[in-house]
């Protein structure tokens, strides 16, 4: 394993900086105390810093020794926001805050950018701009798609951008990474049945949204099933059903929400037309009225081939060929996606390592995101940093 040595010799440092943002935990565009960590840290390093995109966003910015004159420029971003989730863990640096937690790893992701930063800047040997964006609000908050609304890619002109998130369940020092999707779009739906609601005992005498409900769930699976190409990746799944408040009494309405995950926007397009028309017809065929409700949020993730195979390069010149894994499209959603909708780049991912961390006073559930026994692997910063940066001094050397 290639490590660079300056960022090996300063990791302790870094490890200690994550367990503090790890200990202070801050939900989406609240991660002010976070901010002001990595704003102070960028600026001792003598990195300028442009703040207040999203909220909370920060921005750093490192030329090389060109000054930046080359105009080639490129982004890493790292994600700050942590989750409404109480923790289990019982170690010194266990969340200080109740009913919130860094459970996906963000607090990780946001030091391993700063060990890279901190190389960076101290050996500026490429010529172009890197910048260093570390933004808010990634966890159902879309803070990526605001801070690219508020300017970012205006304020800072870049080729390409980048993003890494840490991956449990395989061996520590191994990288994943592939071309077109690896991320599914993220949506949610509310249909609300409108019957008429009468006695338990007498149903003829009303409009029963149950069984309509019922008949709905049913049919949406053959949009699934039968609508869709079978080689097309779609995931349609009601999650909640609500109604009624007495076991004698048909109910006014039912409520069906859920969620829909697909790898491309034509997919997209046909389920949630097919889902409103099978709503609508379905109603129309019990007498019920029908409110139908479709919420993109997050779209699909697709790296783009060429930084894909060019970040391959570099994990493999890290870690060997044989440990840069193929990694498979995943149907949990990143809202990185609304930047490699707007730039070339390549999202990938770095192994967390497999099972828990019961020698760091874990508690017994499994290693795996959004888990509350979840902790960040510290020995993954040198390795992380490291393939910031030689991705950055790769990326700007290339044609």
């Amino acid at each position: 394993m290639k490590l660079i040595d300056d960022i090996v010799g300063q990791a302790a440092g870094i490890a200690a900086l994550r367990r503090d943002i790890h200990a202070h935990p801050e939900l989406c565009f609240e991660e002010k105390r976070t901010a002001d960590i990595v704003a102070t840290k960028l600026t001792e390093w003598g990195i300028p810093v442009h703040r207040g995109l999203a909220g909370t966003g920060v921005v750093g910015t490192v030329h090389g020794r060109d000054g930046g004159a080359s105009g080639r420029a490129l982004g890493l971003r790292a994600d700050m926001d942590a989750l409404p989730l109480q923790e289990l863990n019982r170690f010194a640096h266990a969340s200080q805050h109740a009913g919130k937690m860094h459970a996906c790893g963000h607090d990780g992701h946001t030091a391993m950018l700063l060990a890279a930063a901190q190389e960076l800047a101290r050996n500026r040997d490429f010529d172009g701009t890197v910048y260093l964006i570390f933004q808010p609000a990634e966890e159902d908050g879309g803070g990526a798609r605001v801070m690219i609304e508020q300017g970012l890619f205006e304020l800072f002109p870049m080729q390409a951008v980048f993003g890494m998130h840490n991956w449990p369940g395989a061996p520590m020092g191994t990288f994943a990474v592939s071309p077109g999707p690896v991320m599914a779009s993220s949506n949610d739906f509310r249909i609300t049945i409108r019957g008429r609601g009468s006695h338990a005992a007498l149903p003829n005498n009303g409009i029963d949204p149950i069984p309509v409900a019922c008949q709905m769930v049913q049919a949406f699976q053959t949009i699934i099933s039968r609508n869709k190409k079978p080689v097309d990746a779609g995931v349609l799944s009601v999650t909640m059903i609500h109604a009624g408040e007495a076991t004698n009494v048909v109910p006014d309405s039912c409520e069906l929400q859920g969620t829909v995950r697909t790898f491309s926007l034509e997919v997209l397009d046909l389920i949630e037309k097919r889902m409103k028309d099978v709503a609508q017809h379905t109603c129309d065929a019990y007498g019920a009225g029908c409110e139908f409700e479709f919420h993109r949020k997050y779209p699909p993730t697709v790296n783009s081939g060429i930084e894909a195979s060019l970040a391959r390069a570099v994990m493999a010149n890290i870690v060997g060929t044989s440990r840069v894994l193929t990694q498979q499209p995943a149907m949990a959603s990143e809202d990185f996606s609304y930047m490699l909708q707007a730039k070339p780049g390549a999202y990938v991912f770095i192994s967390n390592g497999e099972g828990t961390h019961r020698d760091m006073g874990h508690g017994e559930g499994p290693c795996t995101l959004h888990n509350p026994s979840y902790d960040f692997n510290d020995k993954l910063i040198p390795l992380g940093a490291t393939y910031w940066v030689q991705l950055a001094r790769t990326w700007l050397a290339s044609p």
